[in-house]
């Protein structure tokens, strides 16, 4: 019998209170979804794998994109400027290490988290289209990333 295929999941999709306000972002379609398709979720959340707490500040990239950062060219700070970037970096690859370990090609992520999002994320305070840092490394190296919302019922 074949193995289920392992999907890497951001983990508050999946019900735990990692959001960096520990509000449940919990998402019952997804789990639905990938119990049908006959996939194995395999939970990760970037930011407390880089050694951030729960709860801890909101966080942005500064300037300019995840691209920039893991580049060396930008910064993710939190509200009171206090540069994360290392934790954001060393969370991103983690995400990669544990998709490398399981030969997960496929990715599910919280929309718009600086870390996660796959289509938007935060820069400058705002929302502007672009990935997160962990989007960004798993998109560099043949992950595909899907964007979900999260909270859904």
């Amino acid at each position: 019998m074949n193995e289920p295929e392992k999907v890497l999941v951001s983990a508050c999709l999946l019900g735990r209170e990692c959001r960096y306000d520990a509000r449940v972002n919990t998402d019952r379609p997804l789990m639905d979804e990938l119990v049908s398709a006959g996939l194995e979720p395999v939970a990760f959340c970037p930011e407390e794998h880089g050694g951030l707490g729960t709860p801890r500040p909101p966080a942005w990239i500064e300037r300019e994109s995840a691209a920039a950062v893991l580049d060396g060219r930008d910064r993710v700070v939190t509200d009171r400027g206090v540069d994360v970037t290392a934790e954001f970096v060393h969370g991103a690859e983690g995400a990669l290490d544990l998709c490398r370990v399981h030969g997960i090609t496929r990715a599910f992520l919280k929309a718009r988290s600086p870390s996660c999002g796959s289509s938007q994320t935060h820069v400058a305070h705002e929302l502007v289209d672009g990935r997160g840092v962990t989007a960004e490394l798993l998109h560099r190296h043949g992950v595909s990333v899907t964007s979900v919302e999260g909270r859904r019922d």
